[in-house]
């Protein structure tokens, strides 16, 4: 482990995500301290700064990048700036969590790994489930054989968002359910399976106006087993996820947003009661997801390893995307890239 005792992080842009959710719970973090801040804005970023107590205020993306002494950048930009700024962090010698999808396209995430190698610097993903007590304690319960061979995984992540300006409405930017929510599902289901799958079919329906998939539905097939989907952008809230074998089912009730002040809960059913007589309950406390992802990169960048979600595993989830679409289009059963 390197001598230094944490990461001294920098974040782009003042996005909701980061300063509502990421940054304090990076603050929170044994090994992550977020260091400064910026904004094309000067005074949102000194007004962010002041409110998070983050030492330094930028008014632009390329000073905080000149900074010596920030470590990391965590990169929270809208979809569709994620490649250009990470790129540009990664030549300035910063290693580099950015939010997903981490590229629009398969090809355009390539580029990052050119980046990543003649850089020298750790790029990933900020796919904060995997991190997530829940999550770890499912791949074990996989892994044991407590349901039988893994067969079947169904799951569902919605919410219903109708405003233009939100930049998940907007199709040209990278908007649109299956890059927002559906991407969960797709690393649930490449996570639970711990492989890739072999073919994928979809169907999409797009808002008439703003263009972007406001209902996607999916199968995946890994091997003889299969994974089936549905996200939206126009539907009652709701996520949840169940994984199926010969031997019992495991029910995830808040697999994605896990709450950072409640407990949530691990359903384990052996089937042999229909009103749940045979479901076993496992619960864990509230934890930070994204304390916990802050500090896993964190010491992924102390230990020089490889982090958690490293840019191969975006780029194969990135593929099943494209081949989704390709699949709407065609009609026909696709292959992942």
């Amino acid at each position: 482990m390197s001598t230094q005792s944490k990461v001294r992080w920098g974040v782009l842009s003042t996005a909701a995500i980061g300063t509502k959710k990421v940054i304090p719970a990076m603050q929170r973090g044994e090994l992550s301290t977020v260091t400064a801040i910026c904004s094309r804005d000067l005074a949102k970023a000194q007004e962010a700064a002041q409110s998070l107590n983050i030492p330094k205020a930028y008014g632009s993306y390329e000073e905080l990048l000149a900074d010596p002494d920030i470590d990391a950048i965590y990169n929270p930009l809208p979809n569709h700036l994620h490649v250009p700024w990470t790129i540009k962090a990664a030549e300035a010698g910063k290693h580099v969590l950015c939010e997903k999808p981490i590229a629009l396209t398969v090809a355009e995430a390539r580029t990052l790994l050119e980046a990543r190698d003649r850089t020298g610097v750790q790029i990933g993903e900020a796919l904060v489930i995997v991190h997530h007590p829940q999550w770890v304690r499912l791949r074990e319960l996989l892994a044991e054989g407590r349901i039988g061979e893994l067969r079947s995984i169904m799951g569902l992540f919605s919410y219903f968002k109708l405003d233009p300006t939100n930049i998940r409405n907007q199709a040209d930017i990278g908007g649109g359910g299956l890059m927002d929510i559906g991407y969960y599902l797709i690393e649930a289901a490449r996570l639970a399976f711990g492989a890739e799958p072999d073919r994928v079919i979809g169907t999409v329906d797009r808002d008439p106006t703003m263009h972007i998939d406001r209902l996607t539905s999916a199968m995946m097939q890994f091997g003889s087993a299969q994974a089936v989907f549905t996200c939206s952008t126009q539907l009652v809230p709701y996520q949840g996820l169940q994984f199926f074998g010969a031997k019992g089912r495991i029910q995830l009730d808040i697999p994605f947003n896990a709450p950072p002040d409640r407990s949530v809960r691990l359903l384990i059913d052996d089937g042999s009661d229909p009103f749940g007589a045979g479901v076993t309950t496992e619960t864990f406390p509230a934890v930070d997801q994204y304390t916990l992802q802050g500090d896993a990169f964190s010491r992924a960048i102390l230990d020089n390893t490889a982090p958690a979600t490293p840019l191969e595993d975006a780029i194969a989830t990135m593929s099943v995307i494209e081949a989704i679409f390709r699949s709407a289009e065609t009609g026909q059963w696709e292959t992942p890239a």
